[in-house]
């Protein structure tokens, strides 16, 4: 389905990184180790090699990750690439020090918490995990994201699968956002920035 999504010439999500993650990247500093978890065609990924971070790009679609590489071959920047099943990955133990997760929204509850906990475990002791969604308000707006409410953060959730670790920055808001075709107009949106206990 998303090799099929991914097969057009254009972005369907646009080459410009998330708003979020760009407000957000003064936590991070160059040289730092970075996960972008099922970055697509790469924009975020891309930006963050940009301002200097060492990105591994994890995304299940093959097509999606050509595309990914040839807009980091055009913006001069080299960053890691991996094709896998987030779902079925290896995220290993303690290897990153952040954790970017922009629009996963693809898993439903059980996926959602085989997600959880290997971004949680795949980040070292103190590291970031920066995670923007939609809320279940999205399917009123219909402008992105999944057609299962299911699918969709609630602030209570979050602080539930995060619960021990210290929460930064929890925001949920509307905004009108333009990333490519695919997610474009008003939008009910959460954003959570949290640290991993020491």
């Amino acid at each position: 389905m998303w090799d099929e999504r991914y097969n057009v010439p254009e972005f369907i999500f646009g080459t410009e990184p998330n708003v979020f993650l760009t407000q957000q990247a003064f936590r991070l500093t160059p040289g730092q180790r970075v996960l972008a978890v099922a970055d697509g065609e790469g924009r975020n990924g891309v930006w963050m090699a940009q301002q200097g971070l060492s990105v591994l790009s994890v995304e299940g679609s093959s097509v999606a990750l050509a595309k990914a590489q040839k807009l980091a071959q055009e913006r001069g920047v080299n960053l890691d690439f991996e094709c896998a099943d987030l779902l079925r990955w290896q995220w290993g133990e303690a290897r990153f020090d952040a954790v970017v997760a922009i629009f996963i929204q693809f898993a439903d509850p059980a996926g959602r918490k085989i997600l959880f906990e290997g971004m949680k475990a795949a980040l070292k002791p103190g590291g970031l995990l920066l995670l923007q969604g939609y809320t279940p308000r999205q399917l009123e707006f219909k402008t992105g994201g999944p057609s299962a409410a299911e699918n969709m953060y609630t602030e209570p959730m979050l602080r539930e699968l995060l619960a021990g670790w210290e929460i930064l920055h929890l925001h949920e808001h509307d905004e009108h956002i333009s990333e490519g075709a695919h997610h474009h107009g008003m939008s009910a949106l959460i954003d959570v920035v949290a640290r991993k206990p020491g």
